[in-house]
């Protein structure tokens, strides 16, 4: 996921080179996306999380102070910007019926089953849901998802395996989440 002097490129861009930070841009943008689609759902919604990310990064982008991996201070942002959204999303509910439907890659009853399996995963509690993404959606290691969440690698295996549990409990045991 690292590019090319990426060190060089982030301290080019926390000196307000609009090139450098043009370039982060266009390296993590699908992933910021990607991955507040898989936080939330929706495809409106992660755009909006989306949205919220990339002017968040922007405007705390010189807070990175290199000790740890720039994708890992990415995805803490990332995450804070999609509880933050929600929060003011429960504020202001939408109506249901305006909302944009899901879209997928897979067709039929598999786009069904992917919807359906999103929706349990967003409505998991918040720390199952970011465990189960960070390391099933996003292929990071335990340790790693502990970093970014704050909290021991322990506590991501538990986390996990209580969303497994909720997860089987909705769609059965033949199915496996991770």
């Amino acid at each position: 996921m690292k590019i090319d002097n990426e060190d060089d490129i982030i301290k080019r861009a926390q000196k307000g080179d609009t090139r450098a930070f043009e370039q982060l841009m266009a390296h993590y943008y699908d992933v910021i996306y990607a991955f507040a689609y898989k936080y939330c759902g929706r495809v409106a919604d992660a755009e909006d999380i989306t949205q919220n990310a990339c002017i968040k990064l922007a405007r705390s982008l010189d807070q990175f102070k290199g000790k740890s991996a720039f994708s890992s201070w990415l995805y803490r942002l990332v995450i804070n910007c999609a509880k933050d959204w929600y929060k003011s999303q429960s504020r202001h509910p939408e109506n249901p019926d305006a909302m944009e439907s899901v879209k997928t890659n897979a067709q039929g009853e598999e786009a069904v089953y992917n919807r359906e399996i999103l929706t349990a995963i967003s409505a998991l509690p918040e720390g199952e849901r970011e465990a189960i993404i960070l390391v099933h959606a996003e292929g990071l290691s335990h340790k790693e998802a502990g970093d970014i969440l704050g909290c021991k690698e322990s506590t991501i295996s538990w986390r996990i395996h209580e969303a497994r549990k909720k997860l089987s409990a909705q769609f059965g045991k033949e199915h496996h989440y991770g």
